[in-house]
């Protein structure tokens, strides 16, 4: 028998079970199995498939495959509850988020357990940091609910939303979902994921004890094609979908052209980054919470340790120390630190990776784990930045550790991927810190901390990570919508335009062949060719006929600009101000210019006016499009960062061929991008003149690039290049679902629109709206208070 003075002495922990009696009780009540939770009741179960439990591989429950009827009949009855629900008022939808919240709180210890059982994860992860967190997003966002009127006039809810959730956070990513959708006034059908459904249909008893009113909430259980259902129904407004970067190319491709408003939470393979000052004793205990934390099965897991060298054989001894000291076992012991993996299957694909990981001459260091679905929590040495351990995410305890010798070499290795959604830097030096942080690219940033989460601050990630944000004011706005521009008569496609001498007639007016405006420099077309630009009657001039050679120049150098968007909005503010006072002095010029492709005299007066005014308005807004200081339960400054996407490509609109041109190229080029632009094809002259306004005006070479040609084909290859970071489109509907499309390569930001639309000579040509298109908000959490 062990005695007291003996524990005292070895300091072993006992085994310290969580009770989950009440749980099992529950379950059993539902033998029968659970339909879906549609329009305010469950339906009958139907054709049904077990849930198990990962850490013991017994059935907990069978629950019912969703179906296309399924899916229609939680669509219809969201469809019809939502007019009445967004027409509560704010304090009406926050009391029932209210009580959401306090009944979650009620029920938490039953929802933990049910958690742990369902998931795998230890007791202790989901008592102290998912329930809360989940109370907490309901509680917050009942606030928004409350201020929606004054913090967002004139937006509307987006309607019906579809949400697709994953299996690593259940709960608490059906929180993330349904808070802001329900503040806003929007109405839900979500399908939680096929391995771990089992707390969004205990939420569903909860939303109904609370009272909360018909179809507002409707669940639907299932595996991958009633996602894809949900993805395709024509009477859902938005989907918002958490869960691996595959699927969500693949629904980006699925929703182009429809409409939907999308937001995209998908993979990462984020680094942890750990300088030579850092206190490695407080690191080591980061990976802990970076990499151990859920098993591994997080999306923004610090996977990747960068560590300086002249610390890393010192890291790396304290960190092998504190992984013998983990737990790993059943996740209802309220000792486990790591607890089972979710399904067998995701077992398999860790144990794969890993082993061709070590093929390929990584060193493992692994602790013990129990017979089972568990992995034991391992750390990968002498890994190459291109090991396939390096690279992919492998949504399991292992965390691959490469050295790097200075802080330009760890920035480097740390956006050495095609993710972007989190990274985590340590350091006793606050500037050096911060210098990382600015330069990394994630949507996420954490200083001298880890997997820091709050409802207050935005989540989500840049490139292949998905866009979007989840909670804070950014995430609220990912569920509003404001009034948009519609067409009468939409812009129909265009036609190629024709190279052949024969289609360019008799030259009359002004006429000279423009060539490209490539780095800063005029550049013929690759092709050779050229084509008309006409006027009312005849030729007015000849434009370059571009190609996908032209594009790639033309996106090179706008990838060399980067210093412009590290410049201060002062100094970018300046260079719009000398753009808007050139233009001025050419004002006549520029007129007579539009006067050729048919415009009356005062009509081509005002667009040069019109164009002189957004430089300005342009400029003033350079230094003022503020981030903010979120407001998180956390002892953090959490610092929300507007920063340029990077480069953009637009396709500008075909109407108003100088002023669609200003309109759209210059606030990106306020807020720090760099630009590819495809003037209006039918009349690029006016734009091709503007380069002359370019070079006498400062603007660095190569932040500005103007490609003359066909649109939607130039359109198509900036669409598909992966190095471009995001990309407007203002023409046809053919062409807005072209680009949507094609832009799932690598899940660029889009921002299309039929060119007919908009009235680009008033209030719609120009707002802050333009500017939250052309950036990306960032969040550093910054130690505070502490």
């Amino acid at each position: 028998m062990t005695e007291i003075k003996d524990i005292l002495r070895t300091m072993d922990y006992g085994p310290a079970p969580e009770d989950a009696g009440i749980v099992t009780a529950w379950l059993e009540r539902h033998k029968q199995g659970f339909g879906h939770f549609i329009d305010g009741a469950f339906t009958r179960p139907g054709e049904t498939f077990a849930v198990t439990n990962p850490a013991t591989g017994k059935a907990l429950a069978n629950v019912t495959q969703g179906s296309g009827a399924d899916i229609d009949a939680a669509v219809k009855a969201a469809r019809a509850a939502q007019p009445r629900w967004a027409a509560l008022s704010g304090h009406e939808r926050a009391a029932h988020l209210y009580a959401l919240a306090r009944h979650v709180q009620q029920h938490s210890r039953f929802l933990a357990v049910l958690e742990s059982l369902d998931n795998g994860k230890p007791i202790r992860e989901s008592r102290d940091i998912d329930v809360p967190l989940v109370a907490r997003h309901f509680y917050h966002h009942a606030g928004w609910a409350e201020l929606v009127e004054d913090e967002f006039p004139g937006a509307r809810p987006v309607g019906v939303c579809g949400q697709i959730i994953p299996w690593n956070f259940p709960l608490l990513m059906l929180a993330w979902k349904v808070a802001p959708a329900l503040a806003a006034g929007n109405t839900v059908v979500l399908k939680p994921a096929e391995y771990t459904p089992l707390t969004a249909l205990a939420f569903a008893e909860i939303a109904a004890e609370c009272g909360l009113p018909k179809g507002v909430m409707n669940i639907v259980t299932g595996d991958g094609e009633t996602g894809a259902a949900i993805v395709s129904h024509d009477d859902i407004d938005k989907i918002a979908f958490t869960g691996s970067t595959e699927v969500g190319r693949t629904i980006r491709r699925q929703t182009a052209g429809s409409g939907k408003s999308l937001t995209l939470e998908l993979g990462g393979k984020s680094p942890f980054v750990v300088f030579a000052d850092a206190d490695l004793d407080a690191a080591v205990e980061g990976v802990v919470d970076a990499i151990w934390f859920n098993q591994g099965q997080v999306c923004c897991a610090g996977a990747r340790l960068l560590v300086a060298e002249s610390v890393a054989a010192r890291f790396e001894t304290l960190l092998k120390a504190r992984m013998d000291d983990l737990r790993v076992g059943d996740p209802l012991d309220k000792c486990t630190d790591v607890g089972a993996i979710v399904h067998p299957v995701q077992l398999e694909r860790i144990k794969s990776l890993v082993a061709q990981g070590a093929a390929e001459g990584a060193r493992l260091h692994q602790v013990g784990a129990p017979e089972g679905c568990f992995y034991p929590p391992t750390l990968v040495t002498e890994v190459a930045p291109a090991s396939i351990l390096s690279i992919e995410e492998i949504f399991g305890p292992v965390a691959t550790l490469t050295t790097f010798r200075t802080p330009d070499e760890a920035v480097a290795l740390a956006n050495n991927t095609r993710y972007g959604l989190a990274a985590s830097v340590w350091s006793e030096n606050v500037n050096l810190c911060l210098d990382a942080a600015a330069q990394i690219k994630a949507g996420v940033v954490w200083i001298n901390c880890t997997n820091v989460l709050d409802a207050g601050a935005g989540f989500g990630g840049y490139r292949e990570s998905g866009f979007g944000r989840e909670g804070g004011r950014e995430g609220m706005t990912a569920y509003l919508a404001h009034p948009r521009p519609a067409a009468k008569k939409g812009e129909a496609a265009l036609p190629e335009p024709d190279p052949s001498p024969a289609a360019q007639g008799e030259a009359k007016g002004i006429d000279r062949t423009a060539k490209l405006y490539v780095g800063g420099k005029q550049a013929r077309p690759d092709s050779g060719y050229s084509y008309a630009v006409m006027g009312q009657k005849a030729s007015v001039g000849l434009a370059g006929y571009g190609n996908r050679k032209d594009i790639r120049n033309a996106v090179e150098a706008a990838n060399k600009a980067g210093g412009w968007g590290k410049a201060t909005g002062h100094n970018r503010a300046q260079v719009l101000y000398y753009l808007g006072e050139n233009l001025s002095v050419r004002a006549a010029e520029f007129a007579d210019r539009l006067r050729s492709f048919g415009a009356s005299k005062d009509a081509a007066r005002r667009e040069v006016e019109t164009s002189v005014r957004r430089c300005f308005w342009y400029a003033a807004q350079a230094d003022k499009f503020d981030g903010m200081v979120h407001q998180t339960k956390t002892s953090n400054v959490t610092l929300a960062m507007h920063e340029p996407l990077g480069t953009i490509g637009i396709a500008c609109p075909l109407a108003h061929p100088l002023l669609g041109f200003v309109s759209t190229v210059l606030p990106a080029i306020a807020m720090g991008n760099a630009v590819v632009a495809i003037p209006s094809q039918a009349h690029p002259l006016a734009a091709t003149d503007f380069y002359q306004v370019l070079d006498t005006s400062d603007v660095p070479g190569g932040v500005v690039n103007i490609v003359t040609g066909p649109r939607d084909a130039l359109s198509k290859t900036l669409a598909q290049h992966d190095d471009v970071a995001g990309m407007w489109y203002f023409g046809s509907d053919a062409g807005c679902a072209m680009v949507e499309a094609e832009s799932a390569g690598n899940l660029k930001q889009t921002w299309v629109e039929n060119g007919a639309a908009r009235d680009w000579t008033g209030r719609e040509g120009q707002g802050r709206s333009f500017l939250h298109r052309a950036t990306q908000v960032k969040n550093i959490w910054v130690p505070y208070g502490e």
